[in-house]
């Protein structure tokens, strides 16, 4: 493997304190970049705004809204102090508002208005984001998202000059973009707006941090380098800003630089006792040690998230929670311990679709047919109640999993064909959609086990063909390099075979694992 570049980036770095959010100083706060938004208020809740703003463009939404509520103790009549509340409870934009957050946030809004803000901008802002939250009973989430976008994009073409419209503007791209949008218009968008800004404002924390989310896409993921290289030195302070470049450095197949990412977030998530950052981060930490082989690592992290005790509110702990352990079986092929994981309970019913997802492939990889069917559908189950709550991208993301174990039970079941053209289909819905930035990626992409599939049935040159195509997407994956390699072997083709498990040996280089398929590797390598 190479040198990593985030360690070499990170150096000095990692030594420094984390300070609580709600007693930062300024010292602190210049660990967090610089941010100016021009308001009415007076001088010291200007600059109690403008510090605000560091932590809210690192989505550090809890420290953010106590520092908005001190720019209203030193400017009561500082309305747009009350739209930062709002935007805080957005937490994280590429997930639906937190319902706890949803009255609270209409109520920053109807106080920002009332408060009658003393500019003609600060009031455009403030309508702007109404839209997220005024009738969030009856419009659903994303009808809001796209109505957001569409104010946005006209607060941003009202005020040319002032970086921080188009920078809210260029997230709101991203956040609104259609997953089955393989062009990427909306995200090029946002990048190009970007890009300029960067320039002009090297040290500020959501250009870089806003760049890595638009490039977050595997044909484009190479353009995010450059920022998650420096989102990190801007804002060493943040817990979020030392896990962004990850993002970058897991679609590009850079697992030492994600694991000395997520290494430093989750350690400034701890100082700053921020759990759903510190689960985020450690979820990314497990993935990226699987595909080195370092398993005894993976299991350590994955220990501690179980025992953790997260706010029930919390998607990403929740999701952290399904997805470390079923990740830990699954990409250690490791079927009957998937077969028998525990499905926790959870309001997210996304997250326990991971486990049952789990449970269902490894039942019928082992040949539990009855067990298999069973969690497959509560997989259909969980995807129409998703259906019905409107909550359409989650919905077709659990249909691709049930789409996936249906293949599985029906391969185990015997019908071989059948299951290959369910499979072939999967393969394909899973292309016309996108991962969400709470998650590395899927337990297994759907083509490679189409390549395992295609593999057990004899038919080697389709599955090479096949774990090709998707190490091109999800490059230096452990299992995309065993499939590939074992393919090449089936097929007769001495010299790829030995080839990609010697990439596959280098990869697990400073692996103790003990998995079969790194003994075989060395084992065809040094015969042939």
């Amino acid at each position: 493997m190479r040198a990593s570049l985030f360690a070499i980036a990170l150096a000095g770095v990692t030594a420094l304190g984390f300070a609580s959010p709600g007693l930062a100083q300024e010292s602190a706060d210049q660990k967090l970049g610089t941010v100016h938004f021009e308001t009415s208020c007076n001088e010291t809740a200007q600059r109690r705004f403008d510090r605000a703003m560091r932590y809210q463009h690192s989505f550090w939404y809890t420290a953010s809204k106590e520092i908005y509520e001190e720019t209203l103790k030193a400017d009561p009549g500082c309305a747009i102090a009350y739209w930062g509340i709002a935007l805080s409870y957005l937490n994280n934009p590429h997930s639906p508002i937190p319902a706890p957050n949803l009255p609270l946030g209409l109520g920053a809004i109807e106080k920002a208005k009332a408060a009658g803000a003393k500019t003609e901008r600060e009031r455009d802002y403030i309508d702007a984001l109404s839209v997220m939250y005024v009738d969030y009973e009856k419009i659903p989430h994303q009808a809001r998202v796209q109505s957001y976008l569409k104010a946005m994009e006209t607060l941003a073409g009202r005020y040319p000059a002032d970086d921080e419209a188009q920078i809210f503007y260029a997230i709101a791209l991203n956040v609104a973009a259609s997953p089955s949008d393989k062009t990427y218009a909306n995200q090029l968008k946002g990048a190009a707006i970007l890009g300029p800004i960067l320039e002009r404002q090297p040290q500020h924390p959501g250009v870089a941090h806003y760049l890595i989310h638009l490039y977050d896409y595997p044909p484009i993921a190479a353009k995010g380098l450059p920022p998650a290289l420096r989102y990190s030195k801007i804002a060493p302070n943040a817990p979020h800003a030392q896990h962004m470049p990850s993002h970058i450095f897991t679609r590009v197949g850079y697992w030492k630089d994600s694991i000395a990412a997520n290494l430093a977030s989750v350690q400034a998530a701890k100082g700053s006792k921020e759990l759903g950052d510190q689960m985020h981060g450690q979820d990314y930490l497990v993935y990226a040690y699987l595909q080195l082989g370092q398993d005894k690592e993976a299991l350590g992290v994955v220990t501690e998230i179980e025992a953790l005790r997260p706010d029930a509110d919390a998607f990403a702990a929740a999701f952290s929670q399904a997805a470390a352990p079923a990740r830990y079986m699954v990409e250690r092929g490791d079927w009957n311990g998937a077969a028998n994981l525990e499905v926790r309970p959870s309001k997210f019913l996304h997250a326990m679709a991971i486990t049952h997802f789990a449970r269902a492939i490894g039942a019928a990889r082992t040949g539990k047919i009855d067990a298999a069917k069973a969690d497959t559908a509560k997989l259909a189950e969980l995807r129409d109640r998703l259906r019905e709550a409107k909550n359409g991208y989650w919905a077709g993301q659990v249909d691709v999993q049930e789409q996936v174990a249906t293949a599985w039970v029906l391969y185990a079941s015997g019908n071989h064909d059948e299951a290959l053209k369910a499979m072939s289909a999967a393969v394909s819905a899973e292309d016309n959609t996108e991962k969400a930035p709470v998650t590395p990626g899927p337990l297994a992409p759907a083509r490679e086990l189409y390549g395992a599939m295609l593999l057990d049935r004899g038919m080697a040159k389709e599955a090479l063909a096949v774990f090709e195509a998707t190490m091109a997407k999800e490059p230096n994956r452990y299992n995309g390099y065993v499939g590939a390699a074992m393919a090449a072997q089936a097929a007769g083709d001495a010299a790829k075979a030995k080839a990609t498990y010697g990439k596959l040996i280098a990869l697990a280089a400073e692996s103790s694992s003990e998995r079969p398929t790194l003994a075989a590797a060395r084992s065809f390598v040094a015969s042939n």
